[in-house]
């Protein structure tokens, strides 16, 4: 019995692709596996995906039948293929212990998430929430909205940043991604279209089109959000919404002044556009300079604002909110059966003591991530010297800029240097990107100078320069 799945033209596995083969590599099957892999890891080719023909492929590459052939004999033996007779192939599982992308191997070093491990200080936390158990087990445990006690403390917060707020107009969620599913099934449905930044948070353009709607790419410009491009957007294509990543925004980590957030609120209020802002990154401003008011500050009942402890705490906690009107909020309860029923109770009461007095854990967490920023900067200009950057206020990434479009090649041959990172044309909507790579500075200082070193000898390979003289990788890569 063949697996569900869609079936994928060799157009449309072509495009994704892109670069794949290495500049003057001899084996181009070793390279095309490779290739396809990384999408597998990234789950662009999903587990039952049927697989073109050997002669479509040989098409739309185009490459030699023997290059396709042996490309897809290698992945049947590491079981990331599977083929039958009359039937064709087809992704038969994740990448494993037998790709080597994934799995148990210590050598690997992880760079495709941008997060932070825990705070020392979460466990303390943990402990005093399994204090506060008891009185909780009691109940049915189900909170749509999530326990006063957080709602009330992230009202707090956004108060304290001159966002006056009440408890009614915070729902608690699983995460940010979480919120933003649940905004998306209130606001928009198959067929409308939704504003994005270009270049964005991947898994957020995933959301979108898992409702069925279009993403729209209004494209950044070196400094940032163009007000100009945005009115010109919502007079062509007459968005059902915008979601926008203000505060350090992921990958580019620029930061939106308050003047571009007074302008951008302004035409969208005069389009009538909702206007989601992701600030899962706010609260990790690395400098002295005051931070500019939230987004819904100028937008008013206009903004709905996502939240997460994600980066500033821990991923693991799961986690997230939103903050809008008490009209949206009901709307939002009043619909979130469908998904889910409440966020679990113990990981909010954890958030809830870690929030009570948030700023001596935060102050911490800015500390170590500017020294690690700091890290990657001086590795970076050490080992890819020919790549640009701007050293970002925040956030937990750098937005390279590579001397050629060869992102993708770097992400391919970087599995065989045991590294992981995400390849730039991830974060476009179409496509593009392919000259840009980020680089998250969120592993201990020795982790990134290890890494920022693999990427100087993958980058000098692509670029045909040959390995440096004095390359050395100081843990053995299978």
């Amino acid at each position: 019995m063949l697996p569900p799945g869609g079936r994928i033209s060799g157009t449309r596995l072509a495009r994704l692709l892109g670069e794949w083969r290495r500049s003057g590599a001899r084996q181009g099957s070793t390279d095309l596996a490779a290739a396809l892999k990384l999408l597998v890891a990234d789950g662009r080719l999903p587990v039952g995906t049927r697989l073109p023909s050997e002669r479509e492929l040989t098409d739309a590459l185009p490459v030699s039948r023997t290059t396709i052939t042996s490309a897809l004999d290698q992945l049947r033996t590491e079981g990331v293929v599977e083929s039958r007779r009359g039937a064709g192939s087809w992704i038969n599982g994740p990448v494993g212990a037998g790709g080597g992308i994934t799995g148990g191997d210590d050598t690997l070093i992880d760079l495709t998430r941008c997060a932070p491990p825990a705070h020392p200080g979460l466990r303390q936390a943990m402990v005093a929430a399994m204090d506060q158990m008891p009185e909780h087990l009691g109940s049915h445990g189900y909170h749509e909205r999530g326990l006063p006690a957080l709602r009330q403390v992230i009202a707090d917060r956004y108060t304290a940043r001159g966002l006056p707020t009440s408890a009614d107009q915070i729902v608690v969620t699983s995460g940010a991604q979480h919120a933003w599913a649940l905004t998306l099934r209130l606001f928009a449905g198959p067929g409308d279209r939704v504003l994005v930044e270009q270049p964005t948070y991947p898994n957020a353009l995933e959301a979108v089109r898992a409702a069925s709607a279009i993403p729209v790419p209004v494209p950044m410009t070196d400094d940032g959000w163009d007000v100009d491009a945005y009115e010109a957007a919502l007079r062509q294509v007459g968005p059902r919404l915008a979601y926008l990543i203000p505060d350090f925004q992921n990958p580019t980590g620029l930061l939106l002044p308050s003047a571009g957030r007074e302008k951008l609120v302004a035409v969208l209020r005069k389009a009538h556009t909702p206007l989601v802002v992701d600030e899962t990154l706010v609260e990790l401003s690395l400098t002295d300079e005051p931070m500019p008011l939230p987004m819904a500050a100028f937008g008013g009942d206009l903004v709905v604002t996502l939240g997460s402890a994600s980066k500033s705490h821990w991923g693991g906690l799961r986690v997230g909110w939103i903050r809008a009107s008490a009209e949206i909020v009901h709307r939002l309860t009043s619909t979130r059966a469908a998904i889910d029923l409440g966020t679990p109770v113990f990981e909010q009461l954890v958030l809830t003591d870690l929030l009570r007095d948030p700023e001596p854990v935060l102050r911490q967490r800015r500390l170590e991530f500017a020294a690690q920023r700091d890290v990657a900067v001086q590795a970076l200009a050490e080992h890819c010297p020919q790549w640009n950057f701007k050293v970002p206020a925040g956030g937990l990434g750098l937005w390279c800029t590579l001397d050629a479009p060869v992102s993708t090649r770097i992400a391919v041959m970087a599995q065989n240097h045991g590294l992981r990172i995400v390849p730039g044309p991830r974060w476009a909507v179409h496509g593009g990107c392919e000259q840009m790579l980020r680089v998250p500075y969120t592993q201990s200082p020795e982790v990134l100078r290890e890494a920022i070193g693999r990427l100087g000898v993958i980058a000098a390979s692509v670029a045909g320069t040959g390995f440096p003289a004095d390359a050395e990788l100081s843990t053995p890569v299978a």
